[in-house]
């Protein structure tokens, strides 16, 4: 295993996952790839000698490429086995989960459909908002893949799968938008639980409703304070 290709969501998280698997083997060479076209132009030659950790990312990862890497590909996803697929915290929220987390996982065709390699999770604070739930988790991420990070530098070997199934329905963004076309005849405590899990402007999807011809968005409210504890994250340094 020569290189490390890094695919995350965006750019600035790349020096600090660089600098951390370097830590544990100075020998390591990196790619890092933000979109589709990045992973396209990575020569043949380097991905039969590489491993590529996606962290954070909307990309889907074509299979030839897959196919191509040496040390295979892993996952570093937002939410825990119950909840894959898209805006897993958002689904979470809406359907009242107590538990949640994060997911590091062999990257397969299917998407979050790998084997399991490592798992987070954490008790849902009682009332907290859809950002928040968002935010430890991705701190948990972060320290999932803090406490992966030497074997995922220096062992070239496909890491132990763990005895964990993914389970749950997968989400897509068709079935977010789905969820924010509030429908005629809507309830009380339904409308409050769509407000509470979708009801923000940070995808881009707004809380929509249709009345005899003329449709209406929810109006976005300024956002809250936070209403999680602080989480700490652990620093992106070197495994003892």
């Amino acid at each position: 295993m020569k290189t490390i290709i890094l695919l995350t969501g965006i750019a600035s998280q790349q020096f600090a996952l660089t600098e951390l698997l370097k830590a544990h083997n100075p020998a390591l060479s990196f790619r890092c790839a933000v979109t589709a076209e990045d992973l396209a132009a990575i020569e043949p030659d380097v991905l039969r000698d590489a491993r590529l950790l996606a962290f954070t990312t909307s990309v889907i990862v074509p299979g030839r490429i897959l196919a191509a890497l040496g040390h295979g590909a892993y996952n570093f996803h937002p939410g825990p086995p119950q909840y894959p697929g898209w805006a897993p915290a958002h689904f979470a929220l809406y359907d009242g989960a107590r538990t949640f987390g994060a997911t590091a996982h062999v990257m397969a065709a299917r998407v979050d459909s790998g084997p399991i390699i490592g798992v987070e999770s954490f008790i849902v604070p009682d009332k907290i908002s859809v950002r928040g739930l968002e935010q430890i988790a991705y701190v948990r991420l972060a320290h999932l893949f803090w406490r992966m990070s030497r074997d995922l530098a220096c062992d070239p070997l496909p890491l132990t799968e763990l005895p964990i199934a993914w389970c749950g329905i997968k989400s897509t963004r068709r079935m977010y938008r789905d969820m924010c076309e509030l429908p005629a005849g809507i309830s009380a405590g339904e409308l409050a639980r769509r407000i509470r899990a979708f009801h923000d402007d940070f995808r881009g999807i707004q809380l929509t409703y249709s009345l005899h011809g003329t449709r209406f968005q929810l109006a976005t409210a300024a956002p809250a304070a936070p209403e999680a504890p602080q989480v700490i994250s652990p620093p992106l340094a070197a495994a003892s």
